[in-house]
Formats: structure tokens, C-alpha cells, sequence
């Protein structure tokens, strides 16, 4: 499976064949490949999950260790521009699968319906400000994506991508943060 995002990564899903990714993989013929997976479709899918499953583990305890609505938002934003560092192959790999080859990650797909809720809870608890919990859904996974597509094009070093990734959390924390002065913004 890491021959497969690797090649995916540095050549494209468009030209990501089984010769080439056998041959990535030091394997003598793509048999073993189409012996896993019924087809090409299946082994996107199986890059997706791989891809889902390792981004994850890498972004998830930094999530669980936040605590409050703020710092979750802020550990989320700040660990995904993180995971182009740490995963470059893999980052790059689920790009193009989910623009250019029609790949659902539920992962990348459920991400507005959790940032949505977030928002909502946030706000019953009196940490956001009143707004469309959709369009700041919206606007916060764009925003993210654009960052992380950019980085992950030419990655640049943890500290440029630490500091991106606080900087683009410390917008949305401010763009969400209750007005001081006790009304809406």
C-alpha cells in the first residue's frame, strides 16, 4: 500500500499504474497487486482508507489532548498543517485521489458536519460567538485545504508549517471568539 500512495503522490493518480507501482515496490510483476485488488478503483479505495487511518492516528491524540471547544479547534487546525510534514506522501496522495480521481474519503467528506456540530456546541457553551455554523464550516475546511495543498505542493520545514498552522488556527479562533464587549460581532 505505500508503494501505491508514494507513486500516487509523486506521479499522479492519472499515471499511477501497476507496473509503475510494482516497480516502486521492488515487486517482479503487478500479480500480487491485481491478486490483492479487484481493480484500480479498489486499490484507491484501499489508498484512501490506508491514507484516513494513518492521518488519524497522527492527528487524533493531539485532538483529544485539547481541552475545551478553543483549544480543540486550535489542536485540529495546528496538527492537519503538521501532518504535511510528517506524511508528505500521503497528504499529497489523498489531494489528488479526492480532485482528480473521484476518491470519497469519508474522513475529508464528514468534516463539515463535525466542525458544524463543534460550532454549535461551542456556541451553547458560550465560547463562539453567534454565527452560520455552516458557512464557518465552510470556510475553515477551505481555508485549511488551501493551506495544506499549498504546503504539501513544495513542503517547507516544521517550523514554517508550525507556524503556518498557528497562524491559520489563531484566525479562526479569532474569527469565532465571542466579542469582548458582550454582544455579536
Amino acid at each position: 500500500m505505500t508503494a501505491a500512495i508514494e507513486v500516487i503522490a509523486e506521479v499522479g493518480y492519472a499515471n499511477a499504474s501497476y507496473s509503475r507501482i510494482a516497480k516502486h515496490a521492488g515487486l517482479s510483476s503487478t500479480g500480487m497487486i491485481s491478486y490483492y485488488f479487484a481493480g484500480k478503483n479498489d486499490l484507491l479505495a484501499a489508498c484512501v482508507a490506508e491514507i484516513e487511518q494513518s492521518t488519524a492516528a497522527f492527528m487524533q491524540p493531539r485532538v483529544d489532548a485539547a481541552d475545551g471547544h478553543v483549544a480543540r479547534l486550535r489542536a485540529y487546525v495546528e496538527s492537519n498543517v503538521a501532518l504535511v510534514g510528517e506524511q508528505p506522501a500521503a497528504v499529497r496522495a489523498l489531494i489528488d485521489l479526492v480532485t482528480n480521481a473521484g476518491s470519497q474519503s469519508a474522513a475529508v467528506n464528514e468534516r463539515l458536519a463535525l466542525f458544524e456540530e463543534h460550532f454549535r456546541s461551542g456556541q451553547a457553551a458560550g465560547v463562539f460567538r453567534p454565527f452560520d455554523t455552516r458557512t464557518v464550516a465552510i470556510a475553515l475546511t477551505g481555508g485549511l485545504d488551501a493551506v495544506i495543498a499549498t504546503a504539501a505542493a513544495s513542503t517547507p520545514q516544521p517550523t514554517e508549517l508550525a507556524r503556518l498552522g498557528r497562524e491559520l488556527a489563531e484566525l479562526y479562533v479569532r474569527a469565532t471568539a465571542p466579542d469582548p464587549k458582550g454582544g455579536s460581532a
